[in-house]
């Protein structure tokens, strides 16, 4: 049985897509568009005791499946034999995708050999798990959407309700934190640093006697007490969906240490909604161009607290988020990108009263009297007094439990692994990581940024497993039986 251990949030990041689009975003296209037909079940990946999970070390998984997101939670619904098929009266506008699903109606998505040269159509609401409805449960619970958006604490009870409704509790392991994941049986090195031979012959018998722990997961289990319970599971696949939330991006300044610098919106949310910041004279400073400064700058805005505004672009850059967004669905936001055009600051005149943007600067220092340092692209250094900074450039997924910091498994093996600049390295068709067998990653760790994108990574990874567990299964037959696990 897969298990979910919960140690990650979400995250948002934009995909780049090619003109001929892989399977992988095929397969999106497909979950999306078939999503009200995702409700039939077939037999799940093999399960073992619920109490065994975490207790019994001997016991080896299929499945482990790293995070509880969107990403985790929607790969946990397929694995658990929930599969997609094309409905009677479903007909998908792309015509020639249309017929060769007709010609294989009878079976699941996850059971036909798509082919990669077609292009994606269809998506769907962004925020969405497919089997359920946002539209509905919201109904369910008598709440009326005001608007296509809502509030991400409205999205986290859906996700929560999702797992309970479509009977994935016993999947979950939550306040479960992974120490080590490693694979079983790479080269082995003595104390003296010297790498200890082993003969082919013997390192095969050893296999074989254990040929389906490829990973050894250690971890440990927080309880209501505060102690710790340790655990070391094995498992056949790992599948990382971690998220990139865990570790916030730092400027590596000086100063940047202080107790007056945040890095988080929750932690400077927490700071106004308190009132530490309430009647401050000297402004606050937001340093990032991204929404979640921008939310940032909201807040500061909204509760009288006034704004230094600094990011790295020009506000004509065409990348800058803000111009990808629709007006009419986001007015909030092109409300910051009007302030950040128009009220940027001038040697000419002093802070404006309530926000002043400061383009193309950087922060150079903070120091322990609540000043900080600012430099423009020319070279220009500004001085301020501060209530408080608050950083927001970014975060980086924690991947510490791998080796190398999971570095390796990126497209540049020297850098580390972003959702943006160095995503995890994929088989487009299986999601399984290129420079690790039985290991695969999905979500934002590949660059699949928004909920809409990861349903092709979990669809993707349940068609590869499927697949291997079927050709297990005829080899096993084939051979006459034995005490192999299936």
């Amino acid at each position: 049985m897969p298990v979910w251990c919960c140690r990650c949030s979400l995250a948002a990041h934009f995909r780049n897509y090619s003109d001929t689009e892989t399977e992988g975003e095929i397969l999106n296209s497909l979950v999306q568009y078939f999503g009200d037909n995702l409700g039939q079940n077939v037999k799940a990946m093999p399960l073992v005791e619920e109490t065994s999970l975490l207790e019994d070390s001997s016991v080896t998984l299929p499945v482990v499946v790293i995070g509880n997101g969107p990403s985790g939670i929607c790969l946990s619904y397929m694995l658990s034999g929930y599969r997609p098929y094309l409905s009677s009266e479903a007909i998908h506008p792309n015509t020639i995708l249309h017929s060769k699903l007709e010609e294989a109606r009878h079976l699941s998505i996850v059971d036909q050999n798509m082919e990669g040269s077609m292009l994606t159509i269809s998506f769907g609401n962004w925020m969405e798990l497919p089997g359920l409805k946002f539209k509905d449960w919201v109904s369910s619970k008598r709440r009326n959407l005001k608007g296509d958006r809502v509030m991400p604490e409205e999205i986290a009870r859906y996700y929560k309700h999702y797992v309970k409704v479509m009977g994935l509790q016993k999947n979950f392991r939550e306040n479960t934190y992974i120490t080590s994941v490693s694979r079983l049986y790479r080269d082995q090195v003595d104390n003296d640093g010297q790498g200890r031979n082993i003969s082919t012959q013997h390192l095969q018998i050893e296999k074989s006697k254990f040929a389906k722990r490829n990973w050894e997961i250690r971890g440990y289990q927080r309880v209501g007490n505060g102690s710790h319970i340790p655990f070391c599971l094995f498992a056949e696949n790992v599948a990382l969906a971690t998220g990139t939330l865990d570790s916030p991006g730092r400027l590596e300044i000086e100063g940047e240490d202080f107790p007056f610098v945040f890095h988080s919106m929750p932690e400077f949310g927490a700071a106004v909604s308190k009132g530490k910041l309430r009647g401050k004279v000297d402004p606050v400073l937001i340093v990032g161009s991204g929404l979640t400064a921008a939310d940032a700058v909201l807040c500061a805005y909204n509760n009288n607290v006034p704004v230094i505004h600094v990011f790295r672009r020009r506000v004509t850059d065409p990348d800058l988020i803000f111009k990808q967004l629709p007006k009419k669905l986001y007015p909030e936001y092109h409300k910051v990108y009007h302030m950040m055009c128009t009220q940027s600051y001038s040697l000419d005149s002093d802070l404006l009263s309530a926000y002043t943007s400061f383009p193309e600067h950087h922060v150079l220092a903070f120091k322990s009297d609540m000043k900080c340092i600012l430099q423009s692209i020319s070279g220009l250094k500004k001085i301020f007094r501060l209530s408080a900074a608050v950083v927001l450039i970014g975060s980086h997924p924690n991947l510490s439990f791998l080796k190398e910091q999971g570095c390796y498994l990126g497209h540049n093996s020297s850098l580390p692994i972003t959702c943006k600049g160095n995503p995890v390295e994929i088989d487009a068709y299986t999601y399984e990581c290129v420079k690790e067998a039985n290991l695969f990653a999905l979500g934002p760790l590949v660059g699949d940024n928004f909920v809409r994108f990861l349903k092709g990574g979990a669809l993707g990874v349940t068609r590869c497993l499927a697949i291997r567990q079927k050709k297990k299964k005829h080899l096993f037959v084939e051979r006459g039986g034995g005490d192999g696990i299936v």
